[in-house]
Parts: structure tokens; sequence; C-alpha cells
């Protein structure tokens, strides 16, 4: 069984790869595989920051590169994970889980990270295995508030995991099952939090790419999963009361437990 484990960011990437550690998982080479052509070396000629101020010539755009390939783990048996950093916001998580589904079978999609929680359900440190990835601000606004992009008819902004799965996961992380919300600008005021619980109120966290991850995913018929650790409490921003190293512990704690979950879920009934 092969899992694709997309965060945002490398810290993300790097606590989760130290879960699979704990978990007995050894790094495999960190080679390129097919289709994933290695970056190739700025020189002065393109590379803007190095071309001579007073030259009078406009630089040249730098060349678009390759995202980098996800680093791979490999457990017992046929079991392997890959971890890729695919960047911030569902665009660039859906274009590197993508990507990377292009290039590789694998046979379930994770989005994994710290975000936000709600409160009440998901205190700082908790974690929560999303029972539903919503696009909460996909839509329009209007003089009557927020408009869905259901309701617009233009498409869905909601996709939904592989459930059983996710609450046999939950069990063995001793996390909450509930609804995670993606967001494209992270809630910062009492008044967006209450909006949001408002049009979602069973909503359990927020994060910013759960639901590229998912889209991607549903496009190459992959099952999905999201997993979050909570680093700060949605609602007013207040980066003293931020939790980051704690959620990311979390994180990794969460990853020590995920592939014995998984091993033992595929053992009697499939993905």
């Amino acid at each position: 069984m092969r899992v694709l484990v997309v965060t945002a960011v490398a810290a993300e990437a790097n606590s989760v790869a130290a879960g699979l550690a704990l978990a007995g998982y050894t790094p495999l080479d960190t080679e390129p595989e097919a289709g994933h052509a290695p970056a190739a070396p700025a020189s002065p000629q393109t590379d803007p920051v190095r071309a001579p101020a007073s030259s009078g010539v406009r630089p040249a755009p730098s060349r678009p590169t390759s995202p980098a390939p996800p680093v791979r783990w490999r457990g017992s048996g046929e079991y392997r994970v890959d971890v890729l950093a695919a960047g911030v916001g569902p665009a660039a998580a859906a274009a590197g889980a993508a990507a990377a589904l292009a290039t590789a079978p694998y046979d379930l999609v994770v989005s994994a990270g710290i975000g936000g929680g709600f409160p009440a359900p998901a205190p700082l440190g908790s974690l929560v295995v999303a029972s539903e990835i919503v696009a909460a601000d996909l839509g329009a606004g209007s003089a009557d508030g927020f408009i869905p992009v259901t309701a617009l008819g233009f498409g869905r902004d909601t996709l939904h995991p592989h459930l059983p799965l996710a609450r046999a996961v939950a069990r063995a992380l001793g996390a909450l099952v509930g609804p995670v919300l993606t967001v494209t600008t992270a809630t910062g005021t009492a008044e967006r939090a209450a909006e949001l619980l408002a049009r979602h109120p069973s909503a359990a966290a927020e994060a910013m790419e759960g639901f590229g991850v998912a889209e991607a995913a549903d496009r190459f018929g992959v099952p999905v999963l999201e997993i979050r650790a909570v680093s700060n409490t949605v609602g007013p921003r207040d980066r003293s009361a931020w939790r980051i190293g704690d959620a990311l512990a979390a994180l990794t704690e969460a990853f020590g437990k995920f592939p014995p979950a998984l091993e033992s879920w595929t053992s009697h009934e499939p993905v």
C-alpha cells in the first residue's frame, strides 16, 4: 500500500517524517522518480537576483521548475508513505498533490499539518481527523451574506473522506472526528469565527490546504483523509497564544501511530 501525505511547509513534513521514524519506517533514497526533473540551477543570465542592476537590461524571468519530489519512507512489507511539502493554500496543495498523483500510483492521500481549532471541540494541542473537508470561503458575497459555490450552481464546496477509515485512524490517534474547513484567509477576528460557525456549526478546525488536496485526490479516484494538530484557536489573531511547537509535536505523535492504524485497517478491509 502506498500513501501520499501532503503538508504545506517543511516543518510539518519534518514532523510527519519524525513520526514515521518512530513507527519504524525508514527513508528510501531521495532520487527523483520518473516525471520529477531536478531543478535547473540559476545562472547570471536568468536569475533576476544576480543580474547586474546597472546593466540597463531587464532580467529574464526565472525558468519554472518542477516541484520537489516527495520524500519516501518504507514500512513493513509493501507499505510506503511519501511525504510532500506542497506549499501554503489550496491552489499550491492541489497542484502539488496532482503532480505527485500523476507520476506514481497511490492508494490513499492524506492532507496533514497544523491548523486552528474551534475551542469547544478542539482545544490547543488536540488532533482532528476530518469527517468532511469544506471549502468554507468558496463562493460569493452578497447583501444578504455569503453564498456558497454550491448555491451559485458552479461547483461543490464539500468533499468526503473515507469515513470508516477516518474513524479508525481517529481512535488510534485519540483524535476528534469533525468537519475541517479550508480557508484562503486564516480567521483573525471573533466576528469571522462566529460567521463560520453559523454556517458550519459542527466545524472542529480550519486550515488552508485540505480541500485542494481532496480535489486532486478525487480527480485521480484516490481516497483522502485530513489530519490536523491544533496550534491556535480560531478567533481573534493573537500570536502570543499560538502553540506551534506543541502542535508539531502532536503531529509527530500522530504519525507515529498512523502507520500501525493503517496497517491494522488494511489487514481486514481495503481502503
